[in-house]
């Protein structure tokens, strides 16, 4: 699986994109958002920006895309192929 950082969460990151072992972390249970925003939160503890919240706090306020449609509910399944965008907010919105 794909993650792509945008904006904030770029610079909270220090990354654009992230290849995620989908396989290696879920074993055969269902891999959800809510599991992958536990495992961004812990693989980037600490902002790798001085002007930049970390993650943990951005996510609580960030959109995300899978597969470019919109997805607010953290139990959702991902799959290996999918590509998941994290989008924090815009222009003060």
């Amino acid at each position: 699986m794909d993650v792509r950082f945008f904006a904030a969460a770029a610079a909270a990151t220090g990354v654009e994109e992230q290849a995620v072992d989908l396989a290696a972390l879920a074993g055969t249970a269902p891999f959800t958002l809510g599991d992958l925003s536990k495992f961004l939160v812990e693989s980037f503890p600490v902002s790798a920006s001085l002007s930049t919240p970390p993650l943990s706090e951005l996510l609580t306020r960030c959109s995300f895309l899978v597969n470019e449609v919109s997805q607010r509910n953290l139990a959702t399944a991902l799959a290996p192929d999918d590509v998941v965008d994290v989008l924090p907010p815009f222009a003060g919105g």
